[in-house]
């Protein structure tokens, strides 16, 4: 695969060396370009060793008057012969600039010109991170198709810890490894997915809850998005980072999330709701804390919204993968609640198993398909699981697609 890799300007910039190297290794062919900020930190020639390439620097860069048409359209030529383009440091000013369109220098004038996949790798102080326009900045690149590295957490040259920190550069380099192997089976798709537990709230400290750590509907999310889909999360409270480009809604409640799955119904095309939503909720809280005595305190609890039931009735020609977790009978629960819900499809697992299915990394279901088709996936890492789960449901809407082109 040809690479283009842009140094920014951080202090980072030398870990982009191993980068390269990286990716060379995985047998990519690597351009790269620099910002004159990038060469404040590392030396181009450094890059030229290690590629056995001129290092791109300047947008005009025409050693005498005979190269300076060619240098002037230069960018042009580089983003027609390159298949993806990284950014290692993405600094905050690099965001920004891509953001708003900018191009005052070779890499953001490529950024514009590049049509094919690019992908960021943050990397700044913690503060300059968290700061609202970095974060507005990424969801803007995040819409328009860019993945986003989430960076890593530690120690900073700026003497503080927190996130910001660059990426591992082999984690860099898997991810592109992943973006250029990955079918594009969902390209198109607008998919919605809900993940996590909710929380109901019994007074102001306590509530209740379940298991549910959000991997499952995390790995789908990120799986779904690498597969070329528009994807927008609904989560309840989990320890997740958000999946690159991913758009992620943030719930508590059972309620919450029936509103914000409702708001992005519209533009789904397809709904996975994987998500164990609390079954019962106190609906009168009381607004002081429960005090302990020595006699029994019963509460009354009243049914929670049933959001897959809601969404089966007015789903209309949209795909619903329904997910229930069971305790014994598996097969015949999940049969009955995909007929109850009107699912197109449904994944089952049994959640009392040591190891697999609630706060654990692994997972093993049995997929239910609407021809009535049981497919097992696992016992496997949730992101293995999350692709056997999205091979079915992209053969589901292909077969749709193709019943509806011939009739």
């Amino acid at each position: 695969m040809r690479v283009v890799l842009g140094v920014g300007g951080g202090i980072a910039a030398y870990k982009a060396a191993e980068l390269v190297r990286q990716l060379e290794q995985r047998g990519h062919d690597v351009q790269v370009v620099m910002t004159r900020a990038a060469r404040e930190f590392i030396q181009p020639l450094t890059f030229a060793a290690l590629t056995g390439k001129k290092v791109i620097t300047d947008l005009f860069s025409g050693e005498n008057a005979n190269d300076t048409l060619a240098s002037a359209v230069e960018h042009i030529g580089v983003a027609q012969n390159h298949d993806v383009l990284v950014v290692a440091p993405a600094t905050a000013d690099l965001l920004a600039k891509f953001a708003t369109g900018q191009a005052d220098d070779f890499l953001t004038t490529l950024h514009l010109a590049f049509t094919g996949a690019v992908v960021l790798a943050p990397s700044m102080n913690t503060a300059m991170w968290e700061h609202p326009a970095t974060q507005q900045n990424l969801e803007t690149l995040r819409a328009r198709g860019c993945f986003v590295i989430q960076p890593d957490e530690g120690w900073l040259a700026c003497g503080t810890t927190g996130a910001g920190r660059f990426p591992d550069p082999e984690r860099i380099a898997a991810e592109v490894d992943l973006l250029t192997e990955q079918k594009k089976d969902l390209a198109g798709e607008s998919v919605l997915i809900t993940a996590g537990p909710t929380q109901e709230a019994l007074d102001p400290v306590r509530y209740i809850s379940n298991r549910s750590s959000g991997k499952m509907g995390f790995a789908l999310a990120e799986a779904a998005a690498r597969r070329g889909a528009r994807v927008t999360l609904v989560a309840g409270p989990v320890h997740l980072n958000a999946p690159p480009n991913v758009r992620l809604i943030p719930v508590r409640t059972a309620q919450e999330m029936r509103r914000a799955v409702l708001e992005s119904l519209e533009s789904a095309t397809i709904i996975i709701k994987s998500a164990a939503v609390a079954d019962y909720y106190l609906a009168e809280v009381p607004k002081q804390k429960l005090k302990k005595t020595a006699t029994r305190l019963s509460l009354e609890l009243d049914p929670t919204p049933d959001i897959l039931a809601e969404i089966g009735e007015k789903k209309g020609d949209r795909l619903l993968i329904g997910f229930a977790a069971e305790t014994d009978n598996l097969i015949g629960e999940a049969r009955r609640k995909m007929a109850a819900k009107h699912c197109d499809m449904l994944v089952a697992n049994l959640v009392n198993r040591e190891g697999l299915g609630f706060d654990s990394d692994r997972n093993e279901v049995d997929i239910i398909t609407g021809s009535g088709k049981t497919v097992h996936a696992g016992p496997a890492d949730k992101k293995e699981v999350a692709e056997k789960i999205l091979d079915q449901v992209a053969m589901l809407r292909l077969s749709l697609s193709t019943a509806e082109t011939k009739s």
